[in-house]
């Protein structure tokens, strides 16, 4: 029979075996254990029907239905698990409940040892949100004018050995209007969180860790409330670039994307570059003036990050 495990064994636990997460493929888009694979037990509309049932008719017509429902499917799921591991699985739902004990008891048959989450990805989640909360470690700031090459300066420093989050490539965005172009979809806020947490719980605790100044949002995602409360008090470090190499920066990173699309990057900063500014790059970029169009948003954007540069360093003193 199964073996439920608390969260903390069963993280340890996943570093050496396979982990199925049998919540449906939403569930799972929306935030999942990294590394775990998706293995649902129902798809999205079924879980909706069971769980009305459920609510309206009471336990025994919702199992039963959530048998009709997974019989037929169920030698897949056996073969999906044995394609994983002939030995040993773990395996988790949201509350640690009939989900993922049928899938387990299931997984049995075929010989395989399972591992169930006591309490399920619920618990998972309650441990991830109080790490933010309690972080460890001694967060050190990165900061610089857009096009500084935040991003490479701390990537090298991660290759000599410095402890680095790199919040950008986690969250699949790199922080500007432009941030989003040439990169893979963003996880949702509650997934990049796990991404995170997952990132940090390779690090040293007792060794400081180098991340670069973002805004709150970075994309769509959300950094959490106690790592940007953290951030913000950090000690701060200033990479300082010439204008001239961080337009040469933009202009290799961006000058591969169709005119379209850096303008459709353009128009969502009209209103706070103002309406004639956005006017002219996007003629400049029509034109295929990418320079003259960086530049524009540059300015733009040197001068809203100097402010806050400068009330950083004073906060440093």
């Amino acid at each position: 029979m199964s073996k439920p495990l608390d969260i903390k064994d069963f993280l340890a636990k996943s570093l050496e075996s396979p982990v199925i997460d049998v919540r449906t493929p939403a569930e799972y888009a929306q935030g999942h254990i990294p590394r775990a694979v998706n293995l649902p037990l129902f798809t999205n509309e079924e879980r909706a029907l069971v769980g009305t049932l459920y609510v309206q008719q009471g336990r025994r017509d919702a199992v039963l239905k959530g048998l009709e429902l997974v019989g037929p499917r169920l030698e897949a799921m056996a073969r999906g698990g044995l394609d994983l591991t002939e030995n040993e699985l773990l395996v988790h739902c949201w509350r640690g409940g009939m989900r993922s004990g049928a899938v387990a008891w299931l997984m049995e048959q075929t010989g395989i040892r399972c591992f169930t989450l006591e309490k399920g990805y619920k618990a998972y989640r309650s441990l991830v949100l109080d790490f933010f909360n309690h972080i460890p470690h001694r967060i050190i700031i990165l900061g610089g004018l857009t096009g500084s090459g935040k991003t490479e300066r701390l990537l090298q420093m991660q290759s000599e050995g410095e402890q680095v989050i790199d919040l950008e490539g986690l969250a699949n965005h790199k922080g500007s209007a432009f941030g989003g172009l040439g990169m893979p979809p963003q996880p949702s806020t509650e997934h990049f969180e796990n991404l995170l947490f997952q990132a940090f719980s390779q690090l040293d605790p007792l060794c400081p860790v180098w991340v670069e100044d973002e805004s709150r949002n970075v994309g769509k995602c959300s950094i959490p409330k106690g790592l940007w409360e953290r951030m913000q008090q950090a000690e701060f470090h200033l990479l300082e670039t010439p204008t001239e190499i961080r337009i040469e920066r933009l202009m290799q990173e961006y000058a591969g994307f169709m005119p379209s699309l850096l303008s459709e990057s353009i128009l969502k900063i009209e209103k706070r570059i103002g309406y004639d500014k956005c006017h002219q790059a996007l003629e400049a970029c029509h034109h295929g003036d990418l320079r003259m169009a960086l530049g524009i948003c540059l300015a733009y954007y040197d001068k809203s990050y100097t402010s806050q540069i400068e009330t950083r360093l004073k906060s440093n003193k």
